[in-house]
């Protein structure tokens, strides 16, 4: 099978890369220059030169590699995650036209298969509840969460509507293991050590999580099961006030300080307050069932409860 991955050298897009190298795929992986190229060449990966922001570029890149599936993994984020917030706009962009740039391309060129990424963390859900996939996303989230997931909606929509192609949305929780902000030696870890990081009011914003490798297992199965949408997550949706001191103990720091969502509103902002008291976790019973999908338990909080269901 021939796969074409732009964001080929992201968080999920190497990994991905090099499981569909060893099961012998032949990868194209859409990026820019720069010095990640020559871990897309260790791996066999043919490089296909593209800017996403490109239509012309992106339209000849998907020509030439005749891909039988296009799965975008673009995304923008910073290395630190304190400027998460900030760096949104460009993310919301780069999901907004170089998606919209992908999609007509790759349905001009006649591609079988179409996946994208998506924000399993963004779910619309009562509380106690968990997400499903008929979940709509937090369109009514402040400032460039809002526009985030307003772009990420419409983007799902656009996918699900072409009729042209099988439109799959896998939409992930946030990314953990090797390579991503979460892990022992990770970005996150160093904010816990340095004690930079609070939970914020009562803490009682679900987050779903997934593990690396197993959000690139279920994005193979997503390349011949059954279309649609998918929420790739784990079994262990937790509260900020359960999960951030679980994740302290697991990398050997002190137990996270507490902040008043005033001083949070002061200091920090309304999109942090809200992402530690307003979002939803979300259910993987169709993922289970449809792509095999088998994800490790969080591997910081094992013993903690699990959200009802």
């Amino acid at each position: 099978m021939r796969v074409f991955i732009a964001g080929a050298t992201g968080a999920i897009g190497l990994p991905l890369a090099r499981a569909l190298c060893t099961r012998g795929d032949q990868v194209i992986g859409m990026t820019r220059a720069g010095k990640s190229v020559d871990r897309l060449r260790e791996l066999g990966v043919e490089v296909s030169y593209a800017d996403a922001f490109d239509a012309k570029s992106v339209l000849q890149a998907i020509e030439k590699a005749k891909p039988d599936v296009v799965i975008d993994q673009l995304t923008s984020l910073p290395a630190n995650p304190v400027e998460i917030i900030k760096w949104l706009p460009n993310d919301t962009r780069l999901r907004r036209d170089g998606g919209a740039n992908l999609l007509s391309a790759a349905k001009a060129a006649g591609v079988g298969r179409y996946i994208i990424q998506s924000r399993g963390f963004y779910l619309d859900a009562a509380d106690g509840q968990l997400a499903d996939e008929t979940a709509k996303l937090r369109v009514d989230a402040p400032n460039n969460i809002g526009n985030s997931a307003r772009a990420t909606a419409e983007y799902e929509d656009q996918v699900l509507a072409t009729s042209s192609l099988d439109g799959v949305v896998l939409r992930y929780g946030f990314f953990y293991g090797p390579g991503t902000w979460y892990r022992p030696d990770g970005a996150i870890a160093d904010m816990v050590r340095n004690r930079e990081s609070a939970v914020i009011g009562a803490g009682n914003g679900v987050w779903s999580f997934v593990h690396i490798d197993d959000a690139v297992a279920a994005t193979v199965s997503a390349l011949t099961d059954e279309p649609g949408v998918y929420n790739i997550v784990d079994d262990n949706p937790l509260p900020v006030a359960q999960w951030l001191p679980a994740f302290a103990r697991w990398v050997d720091a002190e137990e996270p300080p507490r902040m008043s969502v005033e001083d949070a509103l002061k200091t920090i902002g309304e999109e942090a307050v809200y992402y530690h008291t307003r979002l939803t976790g979300a259910s993987n019973t169709r993922a289970k069932a449809q792509l095999a999908f088998a994800p490790r338990p969080l591997l910081w909080a094992q013993k903690s409860p699990a959200i009802r269901r």
